[in-house]
């Protein structure tokens, strides 16, 4: 009961942070976290304990499977090789030089954990850096190389972290047999995920087979379709996070949809939306409830002399150095791709120095870093206990606060006005394809209206042009002349006064009827749920100046 108890309170205040983000005016994530160490700083405050395994296997798989299935695979696969530079090079790069500093700075952490620390701080979120600036005002391929990056440098930085935690285990650490590990590891987590791919389109074409299957069984394969591949992959001693990464990328490629009826396909729609939104911010509030009881086990290698001075410079240091590597290695591969373009007489686009920090500063860590670090074993082998435990746990949280803090703070002033004027590239292929799809539209019902008898041929000639009639205004919409658009947008906006007022008419006579008892619930909720698609249809084709 307290378990199902502290479930629904973290559900409620994630649906209360979604109305409050609107009046504070602060990123999501920062709010949720705040609200998460709010009820867990009383004394007798909300608390929990979370066993890493299960936080990673309850909300990693998803949200990554869902990052992946929306990203854009076009635009990461003509900028794979910046993303595959950061999310493998620059994570073996901040492994050695944040290892390095962070022993450096804090000489009572082992090298060898201060590497497993690095290795768990390198994922970045790329959820939370798109909660806290806005898409319109990051450049286009910036905000893509980012995501790319957080998709795949989770599989390695985890994969790295798990060996520098045996490395801490065992005493002992071999450079061949990680590098073998960390490829064996990558292919199994790659094969993992096509595999419950295959898994999910057979069992989704045995359900279509079967007469009257419920639309919500096929829409429940594809909800366990991430935690099916996570499972695979982690049974095999693989990257699990990668599997999840890999369905998702590959799902829409894969035509797994097409064995789903229509109905299951909306609804699978909605229920992930749902699902993304319920999870991130149930995450972010976890996160929040840990923070209290971290701050109040201080370690004491941090305040030799102030109780709070210097843990909080020991951390701010520790984000600005992670931020100095990143910033540090994007240079080494902008500079890199330059020389590159010039040796192969190509034109050459490096980014300038904003963009350049800006990149940096997003390098914000998330859940995955939380996750990570706590699942650091209590004691070694022989029963000592792990060396530094508390305290990298203390710096690895610190870090994850600080990093979105400087992160919601700095970015949108230093990514403010990146976006260079003009139309989007994304609006004007949007444009092109409304035209081409609403012409081939037109060509088509032009050919079906000249097929037939000449008795019907006026009577579908008609009717023709009344829908034809539907896609010309689209044409005018999106790529006709001032004047037409004006004309046509004025139009579009009086029929959908008119078809809107006549849903709300449908909708109040329909609950009349139902309040009189003329329909049942059954029949009310089935031709509800038809006016509420019609409506959202409608008000997603409202003109727009």
């Amino acid at each position: 009961m307290d378990v199902a108890v502290f479930i629904l309170v973290v559900l409620a205040f994630v649906t209360l942070s979604g109305a409050l983000v609107r009046l504070v005016r602060v990123p999501l994530p920062v709010l949720q976290i705040a609200i998460g160490a709010a009820l867990a700083w009383p004394a007798r405050g909300l608390h929990v304990e979370i066993d890493p395994e299960l936080f990673l296997l309850v909300f990693i798989p998803p949200l990554l499977f869902g990052d992946a299935f929306s990203a854009p695979k076009r635009e990461l696969i003509a900028l794979r090789s910046p993303i595959l530079d950061l999310a493998i090079g620059l994570v073996f790069f901040t492994i050695v030089g944040f290892g390095y500093a962070l022993h450096w700075l804090v000489p009572s952490i082992p090298l060898v954990v201060a590497f497993a620390l690095a290795a768990v701080l390198s994922p970045t979120d790329a959820v939370a850096v798109s909660s806290i600036v806005d898409r319109n005002v990051v450049p286009a391929r910036l905000m893509h190389i980012l995501e790319g990056e957080s998709l795949l440098n989770d599989a390695s930085g985890l994969v790295m972290f798990r060996f520098t935690v045996a490395a801490a285990l065992t005493g002992s650490f071999s450079f061949a047999a990680a590098s073998l590990s960390f490829l064996l590891a990558v292919a199994i987590g790659i094969l993992a995920g096509i595999a419950a791919l295959f898994i999910a389109a057979k069992s989704l074409q045995i359900l279509g087979r079967i007469t009257s299957t419920p639309a919500e069984a096929q829409v429940l394969v594809m909800v366990l379709l991430p935690f099916v591949a996570y499972l695979i992959a982690e049974h095999l001693n693989a990257s699990g996070v990668l599997a999840a990464v890999t369905a998702g990328l590959l799902t829409g490629y894969s035509g797994i949809v097409r064995h789903m009826a229509v109905s299951a396909r909306i609804q699978t729609i909605s229920l992930w939306s749902m699902l993304i939104f319920m999870f991130n911010g149930s995450l972010f509030i976890l996160l929040g409830l840990q923070l209290p009881d971290i701050i109040r086990k201080v370690p004491p290698e941090l305040t030799t002399r102030h109780w709070l001075f210097e843990p909080a410079l020991t951390v701010l240091l520790l984000t600005l150095c992670l931020i100095g590597l990143r910033y540090v290695w994007i240079w080494i591969g902008d500079m890199g791709a330059v020389l590159a373009a010039r040796l192969g007489k190509r034109k050459a686009e490096p980014f300038g120095f904003r963009v350049r920090l800006a990149g940096s500063i997003a390098g914000v860590r998330g859940a995955v870093t939380l996750a990570g670090i706590l699942s650091l074993p209590l004691t070694l082998q022989d029963g000592s206990p792990f060396p530094a435990r508390d305290l990298v746990i203390f710096l690895a949280a610190g870090v994850i606060i600080c990093s979105l803090a400087i992160a919601s703070l700095t970015l949108p002033t230093v990514a403010r006005g990146l976006f260079e004027p003009g139309e989007h590239p994304g609006a004007a292929e949007e444009r092109r394809a409304r035209v081409g799809a609403a012409n081939a539209a037109i060509a088509r019902i032009e050919g079906l209206a000249s097929d037939g008898s000449e008795g019907e041929a006026h009577m579908k000639l008609a009717i023709a042009e009344s829908v034809a009639s539907i896609y010309r205004r689209r044409i005018s919409l999106s790529d006709g002349a001032d004047e037409a658009r004006a004309e046509a947008r004025e139009s579009g906006r009086i029929e959908l006064g008119f078809r809107l007022a006549g849903i709300e008419a449908e909708r109040a006579e329909l609950q009349a009827m139902l309040r009189r008892g003329d329909i049942n619930d059954h029949t009310a909720r089935k031709l509800f749920t038809e006016i509420t698609f019609s409506e959202a249809i409608l008000k997603g084709r409202e003109p727009r100046d």
